[in-house]
């Protein structure tokens, strides 16, 4: 089977100031953006529920940060790649989001085609690139548990790619992927057929359960309780799987 995980990024400062970032607007992570990625790497470090080969970020700095914090956690390097980088904007980089979206009259709904601004990415072109990333990265590491931290845009896009939905059109209904969460794909058999990708979950964000509280989250102790963290990390037990139904 292969494994991928989702992680987005940490909360960061293009996020709470309303800047459109790109290479050049994005700053990195706010200082809550910092603590989130931590409790992520506390959580994974202690569970070990992710036993990842690769490690791969987004060039976006917010992506970078995060995956430098969660690093040691999975005890490996970071790989950095363009292709799993949020929707280049082009000029609009680096502009409050209010003033590029009158600027340049971005409207991904009614023109998938045209560019957010000049030297930026459409709608469709976007789609296709995380298409193409998601088949390569997934067809490099083929039968191996990948983690890539990237963009809610990325994520988004990947639900389109991985359910063959179109792929042109701007969707009518949207996600609410929350910051550091994990959205975990697998592939495999089922129902004796050839593998196909199935979604394990999506947006889970238990460990920011804790982070304006002063008690911390039990994750070893939790461990225990529920070895399937830890022992069978690559999707639900064999009554879940859909055989026999």
């Amino acid at each position: 089977m292969t494994n991928l995980y989702l992680i987005r990024h940490g909360e960061a400062l293009v996020n709470v100031n309303h800047i459109v970032g790109g290479m050049r607007g994005d700053t990195g992570l706010t200082q809550l953006g910092v603590l989130q990625a931590e409790r992520l790497r506390d959580r994974l470090a202690a569970t070990r529920e992710i036993p990842a080969d690769v490690l791969i970020a987004s060039t976006y700095r917010r992506a970078q940060q995060t995956a430098e914090i969660v690093a040691p956690a999975l005890g490996l390097p970071v790989t950095l790649d363009d292709e799993v980088q949020e929707l280049r904007p082009g000029e609009a980089d680096g502009m409050p989001v209010g003033e590029a979206m009158v600027r340049y009259a971005i409207d991904f709904e009614r023109e998938p085609y045209r560019p957010a601004s000049p030297g930026g990415e459409s709608w469709a072109q976007f789609m296709l690139r995380v298409s193409v990333a998601l088949d390569r990265v997934t067809r490099e590491h083929e039968g191996r548990t990948i983690v890539v931290v990237t963009h809610g845009g990325f994520i988004d896009v990947a639900f389109l790619h991985f359910f063959r939905m179109n792929a042109l059109a701007f969707p009518s209904a949207h996600f609410a992927t929350r910051h550091t969460s994990l959205t975990h794909w697998q592939r495999r058999r089922r129902w004796g057929r050839a593998e196909a990708w199935h979604l394990i979950y999506y947006n889970d964000s238990a460990h920011l359960r804790d982070v304006e509280r002063t008690v911390r989250i039990p994750w070893a102790e939790l461990s225990t309780l529920a070895p399937r963290l830890v022992d069978d990390p690559s999707g639900p037990p064999s009554s879940e799987s859909g055989e026999g139904r």
